[in-house]
């Protein structure tokens, strides 16, 4: 087998897993080969499923046969979603089998119409997981304040999470603490430690496109042309600042002794994962979210155009551990120039709440239009 730029940098410590999913890459094959060419898991969203189904007729058979047999339109949104994600992780079960469990997954997320309801979501995660019926699956739940509390749930359950919509340092920390209590939790139950698996997924380029925004803002009223520059200077650098500082927690963490005492009993880190990793701002390196966040022991799910990048012309040594107190002081000039990374990833995470239910309410119309026009017929 030939080897590719995802095989040099599985070496170095880091999976690529693509984010999108559709019956198309499954069926047709493109998804096999990718994973033939080193890909190691997959990722979805509500946003991500809504432009697959919304997209030609790949799912109008089953939507016809599930509307005929009665089914609401969340239950034909069910069983289009559970079927893509069994058959993705059925061709992923290699990759999960020959990395003894640490790759090979896919990834469902919980209705985001349940909003924060500590029961509905942690019924909701376990209802997928039993569902589903596969080892390699991980159900996504959004870090909120009372999403942190499904984690830990999920985790004493034995389920496989993955938590998403990180954006802050201290978000982060929040939810490796709710990790380690699933898992104390698991092992007082008595329950089989070594079988979880999770991951935590930080959203990256939003941020740099949100602060990016507010530099700009500033440097077209700057006073002179040198704090123009040193406005523009910072411009890029918010987002791989973050994740540095994330990252020297996740190390710190998963080397306390708390978590010493968890791994004895056969517990697995829960490893960071990049998530929103495709470039937004053309004046970047197309790879910018890749290259500049290599590092040991984690993911980056990149979207097709920045897998395909990575393919032709990715880098695959390590970006990290790099400077984090260079990175914090990163933080605390934007603060001094009044701009708050904390309050912007608060917003952010709001913002990304939003999005999801909002995607999720056009998916249930275009199914609901598809299952009405395929009656007809």
């Amino acid at each position: 087998m030939t080897k590719t730029k995802l095989h040099e940098i599985a070496e170095q410590g880091q999976s690529l897993w693509i984010d999108n999913i559709s019956r198309s890459m499954i069926t047709g094959g493109r998804l096999k080969l990718l994973i033939g060419q080193g890909l190691r898991g997959q990722t979805s969203n509500p946003t991500i499923f809504k432009q697959a189904i919304s997209a030609g007729s790949d799912y109008d058979a089953q939507i016809h046969q599930l509307a005929e047999m009665g089914k609401s339109t969340f239950e034909i949104y069910d069983e289009l979603t559970i079927k893509d994600v069994q058959d993705a992780a059925d061709l992923f079960r290699g990759v999960y089998e020959s990395t003894k469990g640490l790759d090979g997954y896919v990834s469902l997320e919980i209705n985001p119409q349940l909003g924060n309801e500590i029961n509905s979501q942690l019924k909701e995660g376990l209802r997928l997981w039993q569902k589903l019926k596969r080892p390699n699956v991980m159900i996504k739940v959004p870090a909120t304040k009372n999403g942190l509390a499904v984690v830990e749930g999920l985790i004493t359950l034995g389920v496989n999470v993955n938590v998403t919509l990180i954006f802050s340092a201290e978000q982060y920390q929040q939810v490796v603490w709710a990790y380690l209590k699933g898992l104390n939790q698991l092992a007082k139950n008595g329950g089989d430690l070594k079988q979880v698996h999770s991951v935590a997924s930080i959203f990256v380029s939003r941020l740099d496109t949100s602060v990016d925004k507010k530099l700009d803002e500033k440097a077209a009223s700057a006073a002179d042309e040198k704090a123009t520059s040193a406005l523009r200077a910072l411009r890029g650098k918010t987002a791989v600042c973050n994740c540095e500082i994330i990252y020297h927690k996740f190390r710190k963490s998963f080397d306390a002794a708390e978590f010493k005492a968890l791994k004895h009993q056969g517990a697995n880190a829960q490893r960071v994962l990049w998530a929103s990793t495709g470039t937004k701002d053309p004046q970047y390196n197309d790879t910018k979210y890749v290259t500049e966040l290599m590092a040991a022991d984690t993911v980056n799910t990149v979207p097709d155009k920045t897998l395909e990048a990575v393919l032709d012309h990715g880098a695959s040594g390590k970006a990290m551990p790099g400077d984090v107190a260079l990175a914090q002081r990163t933080i605390e000039q934007l603060r001094l120039l009044g701009i708050d990374v904390g309050m912007v990833c608060h917003q952010l995470l709001e913002d990304g709440l939003a999005a999801f239910e909002k995607s999720f309410e056009e998916l249930m119309a275009c199914i609901d239009e598809k299952r009405a026009r395929l009656l007809v017929k």
